[in-house]
């Protein structure tokens, strides 16, 4: 069964002006597409093929198959990313991922900080991650396709910083696109349904 490109949670125009309808074209349309293109034909007529995208990007990256596992990654990489989205998001947290962040960070302010500097200093392209490692909240920052899946970790909150996913609005202030995100975008309702399922 042949893996495909799941639509968008939102209309592409429900994050401007902090994400724009053109980046959305281009990033889900184009970008993701072209992930999901790529792994099938990659799979194609192997064991992988049969396999849940999960299951892909541990065994690839186990196998050192770096194709698969590059594409399979940013596909999965990108499911996370739109979920973590939603309009009129953003803000302060609510629920248990609120308790949680003030537990580990002090406050939700020192936990924005942290979150915007893994993001900034990931050089080149890459995702800033807020995971659930044995039971523990941590911000990490992965290169490339690299994500939480193939270090045992759970995604609870993702945000895309390769360039493709804010230069058409942004230019190269990689900052500014954080501090949109992380006030206007995150839908902490998504984040709190991941950390419910990691128990």
């Amino acid at each position: 069964m042949a893996f495909e490109l799941p639509p968008l949670p939102y209309h592409k125009t429900a994050l401007e002006p902090f994400m724009s309808a053109q980046t959305l074209d281009f990033h889900h349309g184009k970008h993701h597409q072209a992930y999901v293109t790529n792994l099938n034909a990659l799979v194609k007529d192997t064991p992988l093929a049969e396999k849940s995208l999960e299951d892909v990007v541990r065994q690839s990256w186990s196998d050192g198959n770096a194709g698969v596992f590059n594409n399979a990654a940013q596909a999965w990489n990108h499911i996370v990313f739109w979920n973590c989205m939603k309009p009129g998001g953003g803000g302060a947290p609510t629920g248990p991922i609120a308790e949680r962040i003030d537990a580990t960070f002090g406050s939700f302010d020192t936990f924005k900080d942290a979150f915007k500097t893994a993001g900034v200093s990931q050089f080149g392209s890459g995702w800033a991650w807020l995971v659930l490692d044995k039971g523990e909240l941590k911000i990490t920052k992965t290169p490339n396709a690299e994500d939480p899946l193939i270090h045992g970790q759970t995604a609870l909150l993702a945000c895309d910083v390769w360039e493709h996913s804010y230069y058409l609005d942004f230019q190269n202030r990689r900052p500014d696109y954080l501090i949109g995100f992380l006030d206007h975008l995150v839908n902490w309702d998504f984040v709190n349904e991941n950390l419910a399922k990691a128990g």
